[in-house]
Parts: structure tokens; sequence; C-alpha cells
């Protein structure tokens, strides 16, 4: 099923078995505190060790490189298949004084390099609904910035519903 007007396919399945031929990249958001051991990224570290690696390594040696909200990095996982850690979630919990910890605003950001990937790569972009599982986002505010930053260049998105 494809959504209406935005160019995103809509499939029910696992983001982490992209669907489709050709380079593939997964992509996910992650959190700015260096925690990784809860939702999307369970499922993720089951199949590919290496993203959860890297992300704690960007993490770690953050004073050295670009790690921060908006920043995407790119993990080859099997020869035609990355993963983008996307750093768009400010901590980890919700709280009255901090709200929800999604940022779109670093999400738009970190989708705007995984575009440039993509584009280099001529991949596909899969992902579970980014931004809305623990980092309390609405979808309705997370699908415009995919639908412009990605399909709108062309970039085929395939957004999985975990499920039969």
């Amino acid at each position: 099923m494809v959504g209406t007007g935005t160019g995103i396919t809509y499939v029910r399945g696992d983001a982490c078995a992209p669907q489709g031929k050709g380079v593939k990249i997964v992509a996910h958001v992650c959190n700015d505190l260096g925690g990784w051991g809860k939702g999307f990224v369970l499922a993720l570290s089951r199949r590919w060790p290496e993203p959860e690696k890297a992300y704690r390594a960007w993490h770690r040696e953050r004073a050295k490189n670009d790690f921060a909200l908006g920043a995407a990095q790119f993990v080859q996982v099997e020869p035609y298949v990355w993963v983008a850690n996307l750093v768009g979630q400010r901590g980890m919990r919700t709280g009255r004084s901090t709200g929800v910890p999604v940022r779109y605003e670093a999400i738009d950001a970190a989708l705007g390099l995984l575009a440039v990937k993509a584009g280099e790569l001529g991949a596909s972009v899969h992902m579970p609904r980014i931004g809305c599982g623990l980092a309390g986002g609405k979808w309705a505010r997370v699908e415009p910035l995919i639908a412009e930053r990605l399909s709108s260049r062309g970039i085929p998105v395939t957004v999985y519903d975990f499920g039969a």
C-alpha cells in the first residue's frame, strides 16, 4: 500500500529484512546519549552487531567527530545492505518538563544526510515508523519529512509495520 501522495510504500513486515532488489539502507532513530537497548535497535542488533558497535564508538568518541542531534552514521552490514543510525532523539525519557524525546528538526536534518547517501549508493530506504516508538513522536509530523527529504527526490521508501 502506498501512502496518499507521499510516495512512501507501507508494508507489514520486518524492517530488518528489507524487501526488493539493489542496495538498501535500513534507517532508524537513535538518541543522543549513547543508549542502545530498547525498541527497534534490539531487532537490529539481533540481525547485525555492527550498527550498535559503530554507534557506541561514535558516541564514545564524540569529542572528535560529528555525533550530535541531526547527525547520521552509515554502517555497511551486507554487500547490498547498510544501516543508517540517525540521531533524532534528545535523551530517552518522556517527562513533564522535557516532553517527548523526539526532535523533528534533528530527524529532518538526518534525513537530508540519508538522502545524500542513498543518492550516492543508488539505494532504496527501509524503516519502521521512525521517531514514533520510544521517542514519542507523531507519524503525522514525521511522514511529511520523509516525503520531502527522500520521496520527492525519487528515493524509494518502504515503511514497515511489524506484524503478520
